[in-house]
């Protein structure tokens, strides 16, 4: 039995965006997390608690963009073409946010404000972006004879635009549970009480795009919500619910730091399967399988070679790179 190159591809670019969204989600939401912390000594624990991965944690998004401009050259066509702004916008957060990084400790007292704020809105902006993208997604495409058809502004829409919002929640969320596991003291109890607020508030999103996309799409609702698949997938929203009050219990529990991250993570997990389930098998949605927007296979072949060799460096990197890292980080020293 031969091989569904396009299955594995699928698979390599879905595992590569999530480990994206993991890993850089909850640095992006520390820069999300900045201006509820006045604090310069709390400011340099936060920025400490990612110095030594945050670069390497974008890894991910090079592969996934890769992965899709060999495996799916149509689809990665229509995307560029249709999402060519808020992508762009998305590229020059992730560049501003990464100069104010390197920045800020740098910087003279007076200016270390300008790179703080520099911190906060290249997060923020690359973040929103990044949730505009999913619910264009979501949305669909306008694709004649192979190439994108719509206009300029087509990914402009009220749920789009909810969608950034909603995204930018979550990320605090990660980028707070991942402080509770990292800090220490006032800091730690701070990202206690504000991942609470922020758990209320992602479960809101949670329920809203979970009515609000049903609404949008028949054919999703029919996915949702016909008999037996509302069977088959009724675990996912009852697994959000229960990762949501374990999370809200552990978040109670002073002695309980790393739980909070993991729980956090496993709901962002069920979210970007809840999203998968929707448009299945559409790589671009509404009507484009992957299958159809694949390369041929050779060229699938050949790339499969590479990642086969690739992946598995990157994967032993990030995993020495975060034992080496492990642990609080010091509440009494400057930036390295």
């Amino acid at each position: 039995m031969s091989l569904d190159l396009s299955i594995i591809w699928f698979v390599i670019i879905v595992f590569a965006t999530l480990m994206y969204i993991v890993m850089d989600g909850f640095d992006l939401g520390i820069g999300i997390l900045f201006p509820f912390t006045q604090s310069a000594r709390e400011r340099d624990v936060m920025v400490n608690s990612v110095a030594p991965v945050w670069d390497g944690n974008e890894t991910w998004l090079v592969l996934g963009g890769a992965g899709l401009f060999g495996a799916f050259p149509l689809a990665y066509a229509v995307i560029i073409d249709a999402l060519t702004i808020p992508l762009s916008l998305m590229l020059v957060g992730l560049i501003f946010r990464g100069v104010a990084f390197e920045f800020r400790f740098n910087a003279t007292p007076s200016h270390r404000p300008f790179w703080d704020k520099a911190f906060m809105g290249g997060s923020m902006l690359a973040t929103f972006c990044q949730g505009v993208v999913v619910g264009a997604v979501i949305n669909g495409f306008q694709v004649t004879d192979r190439a994108y058809s719509g206009g300029a502004f087509d990914w402009l829409t009220p749920f789009t635009l909810f969608c950034g919002f909603g995204l930018m929640i979550a990320y605090a969320l990660l980028g707070a549970s991942w402080l509770v596991m990292k800090s220490e003291n006032a800091l730690q109890s701070s990202m206690r009480r504000a991942a609470r607020g922020l758990l209320l508030a992602l479960l809101a999103v949670i329920a809203i795009i979970s009515l609000w996309t049903p609404l949008l799409h028949p054919a999703i609702a029919a996915r949702w919500f016909s008999l037996p698949n509302l069977y088959y997938l009724l675990p996912v929203p009852l697994l959000v619910l229960a990762a949501s009050a374990l999370l809200w219990r552990q978040l109670g529990l002073q002695d309980s730091h790393v739980p909070p991250f993991i729980l956090t993570l496993a709901l962002v997990f069920l979210g970007f399967s809840g999203l998968g389930i929707s448009i299945w098998p559409a790589i671009i949605p509404p009507s484009i399988t992957l299958w159809q927007a694949a390369a041929p296979a050779q060229s699938q072949e050949f790339m499969l070679i590479g990642a086969i060799f690739i992946i598995p460096v990157i994967l032993v990197y990030t995993f020495w790179s975060y034992y080496v890292f492990r642990g609080k980080v010091p509440q009494n020293e400057g930036y390295h």
